[in-house]
C-alpha cells in the first residue's frame, strides 16, 4: 500500500498558542488533519478556521483542561465517537511555576504535574496501541534544554517533569523501532511565545541575548523534520546544541556554578 496517499491526523495539546499553534500551522503544510485540544475553546476555533480556509485541511476541536485528570479519558473518547484515527501526537501543552517549591500550594504542584507528566504518559498509552497495530505512528514529546541541562533554584518541578519527557521518549522510541513507531523529545530552548507571560516572567527573561532565543515556527519546523526522520532527542539550536553537549563534558560542579549564577538573571526563587 502507498503510504504517500493515507490521510493521516495529528493531534496536538496546547495548541491554541505559542510552539502548539507553530506545530498546527507545520503539521497542516504536510497534508496531516488536525485534532486540537487546549483550554481556550475560543482560540481553537480561529485557529481551526484559518487552518481550514489556508491548508484545506480538516480540524476538529476540543476544549479540555488537562490539569483535570479525566482529560485524556474525554479527549479519547471524542476523538473515538468521531471515528478519527490519530497518526500523530504531539503532546506540547506546558507552563511554569515560577519560585520556590514552597512558594506554591500542592494543589499547584499537582496540577502542574499532572499537565506536563501524567497527561503525557495518559494521553501516550491511549493513543500507542492504534499506531502500532497500524504500524505508523510520530510522537513528539515537547521537553526541553532545561530537562538536560543541572537545575537550578527555582522552578523546581519544571526541568524534573522536562528531564522526564526525555527518558520516557528514549525508552518509548526504543521499544517500538520495528513498529514504524517514531518518538522524539524536542528539546528547544528559550523560544518566543506567551510562555513567559503566562508565568510571570518576561522582565527577567527579557534581558536574554537575542541570539539566545528561536521562534515557535522554526522550532515546530524542526521538531516535525527530527520525528519523521525518527531522531530520538533532538535540541533545537546550534547554540543549544552546544550547551547540552558541554554540560555533559564538563565538571559538575563547574556546571552549576555556572547555573546557579546565569540563574540569577531569568528565575524568581
Amino acid at each position: 500500500m502507498d503510504d504517500s496517499r493515507i490521510q493521516r491526523t495529528a493531534l496536538i495539546t496546547g495548541a491554541s498558542a505559542g510552539i502548539g499553534t507553530s506545530f498546527a500551522h507545520v503539521f497542516a503544510q504536510h497534508g496531516f488533519d488536525l485534532v486540537l485540544t487546549a483550554r481556550r475553546a475560543d482560540r481553537l476555533t480561529d485557529l481551526a478556521q484559518e487552518i481550514a480556509t489556508k491548508y484545506g485541511r480538516r480540524v476538529h476541536v476540543i476544549a479540555a483542561d488537562l490539569a483535570d485528570p479525566a482529560a485524556p479519558a474525554k479527549i479519547f473518547s471524542e476523538i473515538a465517537e468521531a471515528g478519527i484515527t490519530v497518526d500523530a501526537l504531539v503532546n506540547n501543552a506546558g507552563y511554569g511555576l515560577p519560585g520556590r517549591f514552597l512558594d506554591c500550594t500542592w494543589d499547584q504542584h499537582r496540577a502542574f504535574i499532572q499537565v506536563m507528566v501524567t497527561a503525557v504518559a495518559d494521553l501516550t498509552r491511549r493513543f500507542l496501541p492504534g499506531m502500532v497495530a497500524r504500524r505508523y505512528g510520530r510522537i513528539i514529546n515537547v521537553a526541553s534544554l532545561a530537562g538536560l541541562v543541572p537545575a537550578s533554584a527555582g522552578h523546581t518541578l519544571y526541568a524534573a517533569s522536562k528531564s522526564m519527557l526525555v527518558f520516557f521518549s528514549q525508552s518509548l522510541a526504543l521499544e517500538h523501532l520495528q513498529n514504524n513507531v517514531h518518538v522524539t523529545a524536542l528539546c528547544p530552548g528559550f523560544t518566543y511565545s506567551e510562555f513567559h507571560d503566562v508565568n510571570g516572567m518576561r522582565p527577567q527573561v527579557s534581558q536574554l541575548p537575542g541570539w539566545m532565543w528561536m521562534d515557535a515556527d522554526t522550532v515546530a519546523r524542526q521538531g516535525y523534520d527530527a520525528v519523521m526522520a525518527g531522531a530520538i532527542v533532538y535540541v533545537n539550536g546550534r547554540v543549544n546544541g552546544a550547551i547540552a553537549v558541554l554540560t555533559r563534558m564538563l565538571p559538575q560542579w563547574f556546571i552549576m556554578r555556572i547555573v546557579k549564577r546565569v540563574a540569577r538573571k531569568f528565575r524568581r526563587a
